[in-house]
């Protein structure tokens, strides 16, 4: 039986490419020259491509901690590339790289303690468990990459108020979209990501069987963290829709909301079959 080379790919395949192509972003910066964003882009997609063929190869479970952070770094990647592409003169693979290699390194960290739990068992009169299994992933998933988003752009946002209110000239730091596009893409992150995360956590706990209703299974790091995480989203719109509070402020705290979803998809899942973490 003939073996595919592309069974042999692992983290360090499409990581390394990614750091290489932040590399060469970097460089681009310094020592501006067309070959830079040419080879940057190449090694990029080239790191999409191993990743790609790593999670259908390897198939990682979302319930794992290790699953979901691969799967979004995946995602974050793609968006890197469009970015890259459709943003031509911003710098933005310098912002977006560091999450996406960030996310790798923290998933291969896991990955030696990573478990195959069994999809969570649904109550008998629940049909579909693999679909709304899917339907619970894919939400809090769409929910992650919408969180993430807004996290880039707030931290985007950031560094470009900073320079306006220091007055710095725009030829002489790396170029970056204006304030307005990034407070819309940051609020659109926001509106967008909070029904997601609400619907994923409704659908979450409509998986529960009754004996995993124990305290320490809803007072683990995940469920509390998760839910931290809606309680800050829903402050976040409020503030935005409700009061008169700078945007910077926002941003920060979108910033921080970032860490706390970060938290969240590095706890092992407390209602795995089995009681498997």
């Amino acid at each position: 039986m003939t073996v595919s080379p592309l069974q042999g790919i692992s983290h360090a395949c499409f990581g390394l490419s990614y750091l290489l192509a932040f590399g060469l972003e970097l460089a681009r910066l310094f020592w501006p020259a067309a070959g830079w964003r040419v080879g940057g882009l190449a090694l990029g997609a080239a790191g999409v491509f191993a990743h790609t063929a790593y999670l259908v190869i390897n198939q990682p479970t979302p319930a794992a901690p290790y699953g979901s952070l691969l799967l979004l770094a995946w995602v974050l990647a793609l968006f890197y590339l469009y970015g890259t592409v459709h943003y031509a003169r911003q710098a933005w693979a310098v912002f977006v790289l560091p999450v996406v290699i960030g996310l790798v390194g923290l998933s291969l960290a896991l990955t030696a303690t990573a478990d195959n739990a069994a999809p969570v068992d649904l109550p008998a009169w629940l049909s579909g468990e693999r679909f709304w299994g899917a339907v619970h992933g894919s939400l809090l998933l769409a929910a992650a990459v919408g969180i993430s988003v807004g996290f880039l752009a707030s931290v985007m946002y950031l560094v470009q108020a900073k320079r306006v209110r220091d007055k710095v000239n725009p030829a002489r730091v790396v170029p970056l979209l204006n304030l307005e596009r990034l407070e819309t893409m940051a609020r659109r992150a926001v509106n967008g990501s909070f029904p997601l995360l609400t619907a994923g956590l409704l659908v979450g706990t409509l998986l529960l069987r009754h004996d995993h209703a124990a305290p320490e299974n809803w007072l683990s790091l995940k469920v509390l963290s998760t839910a931290g995480l809606w309680l800050v989203f829903g402050v976040l719109l409020y503030l935005r829709y409700a009061t008169n509070i700078p945007a910077r402020r926002l941003a920060a705290l979108q910033v921080a909301a970032f860490g706390l979803l970060l938290v969240a998809l590095a706890a092992s899942h407390p209602f795995v079959a089995g009681g498997e973490r």
